[in-house]
């Protein structure tokens, strides 16, 4: 893995690569998946009731790899050559098996993603999480479970965030809005389904 520096202070492990992809290379993935992925408004059960989000999402993956998560289960779509590229290329660099692509498309500032954590069962006791950001730049916070501590970085386009080792027990993360965005980003994040 690339030398970078841990942004969290304790209890998980977060790195940055900015300029993962130069900005002109990452304007042209960011026009290729809007136009290539199918895009759907993404439904989540909160308080036992289905609710349709204002932001788009996809799933694409290896046969035979189901996620569930925000209580729905979800079916993976078939590689697209441009994910499949990506997805290699970040297998290699950090020397894993990422096998599954969870994918956002947030419109402007005003679609976000609350607290959360990726703790599936399926992901593993710890799980390795690439995200890969395109398009408009947003902030991306972190906070402790118990201390509450918190944490901000701003995800530019082209940029990896990578999580792993504890982080997903000990902390949560949010894209919080922003009316100050005016422009769309699309946030791809890799992971290793383990089950099927």
């Amino acid at each position: 893995m690339p030398e970078r520096i841990n942004i969290l202070p304790k209890d998980g492990e977060v790195y940055y690569l900015p300029d993962f992809f130069s900005k002109q290379e990452s304007e042209k993935l960011f026009a290729v998946l809007l136009n290539e992925i199918e895009w759907q408004q993404d439904e989540v059960m909160m308080f036992g009731k289905r609710i349709v989000t204002q932001r788009r999402m996809a799933w694409y993956g290896d046969e035979n790899k189901p996620y569930r998560y925000s209580g729905i289960l979800r079916t993976p779509k078939p590689w697209t050559r441009t994910l499949l590229e990506i997805q290699h290329l970040v297998n290699s660099t950090f020397q894993t098996s990422l096998n599954a692509c969870l994918m956002n498309l947030y419109r402007n500032g005003e679609e976000g993603m609350g607290w959360h954590s990726d703790d599936e069962p399926e992901l593993g006791k710890q799980p390795i999480i690439v995200s890969l950001s395109l398009g408009a730049e947003r902030a991306f916070d972190f906070k402790h479970k118990d201390s509450g501590d918190k944490q901000r970085i701003y995800l530019e386009t082209g940029s990896l965030l990578l999580m792993k080792g504890a982080t997903q027990k000990h902390w949560k993360h949010a894209l919080p809005k922003s009316k100050k965005v005016l422009d769309p980003r699309i946030n791809l994040t890799f992971r290793e389904i383990q089950n099927g």
